[in-house]
């Protein structure tokens, strides 16, 4: 598959880059996707939810009222479970939601979803660029430019680009990233999907 690289402006720069067929061309395995999409999320959990139980919850150590002769039903303190301010029965414990998954599969996860977003054409070539500072307006005409403003974008970059990342934090439905650093979540995660030209090569290189 052949695309079109364009300038900032919007225009054509008369150049096109070949997308590589075992890469972009691939059958989409969307098993491979779903485990990797659901690893990822799994993993962005920290776990540190907590509930107390009824041995943790301060108080309650006087029984309430006698055992017999009120004509109420037993109790025998303030912080049962079936007391308002009581104990949590089996509340959340701290835990691990850490997923692994195998390379082979995580690297078919990524083919998958890049070969898919070809497939409906929604990758889009533009010219390397970088700001001198962080311009958010000029991050928006290119995108306006570009015909994407307004829908769901990835925009990898050959490596940290700090300005480029500042311009764009604050545009809604965007999101900037490092070409190395996309996961299969990044890459489906959207509408269209920007690659600077070096980023495409870095993608192509990280399945070699």
């Amino acid at each position: 598959m052949t695309l079109d690289v364009f300038k900032i402006d919007g225009s054509k720069s008369g150049k096109s880059v070949e997308l590589a067929e075992e890469i972009f061309n691939a059958q989409p395995n969307n098993t491979a996707i779903y485990l990797s999409v659901k690893a990822f999320l799994a993993n962005q959990r920290q776990g540190t939810h907590k509930s107390k139980e009824r041995s943790e919850v301060s108080g309650g150590g006087k029984k309430p009222w006698r055992q017999k002769g009120r004509g109420g039903a037993r109790a025998g303190t303030t912080r049962s479970p079936l007391w308002v301010g009581g104990g949590t029965v089996f509340g959340p414990r701290p835990r691990k939601y850490r997923q692994d998954i195998n390379k082979k599969v995580n690297k078919l996860a990524k083919k998958s979803a890049l070969s898919l977003k070809a497939q409906n054409n929604q990758i889009v070539v533009i010219e390397d660029f970088n700001f001198e500072s962080p311009k958010t307006k000029e991050l928006v005409s290119i995108l306006n430019n570009l015909k994407v403003y307004g829908r769901k974008t990835l925009l990898l970059t050959d490596g940290s680009k700090t300005t480029v990342y500042k311009s764009g934090r604050n545009i809604a439905k965007v999101n900037v990233l490092e070409a190395q650093k996309a996961s299969t979540y990044d890459l489906v995660n959207n509408q269209v999907l920007i690659m600077q030209e070096s980023a495409l090569k870095v993608i192509e290189n990280s399945f070699n």
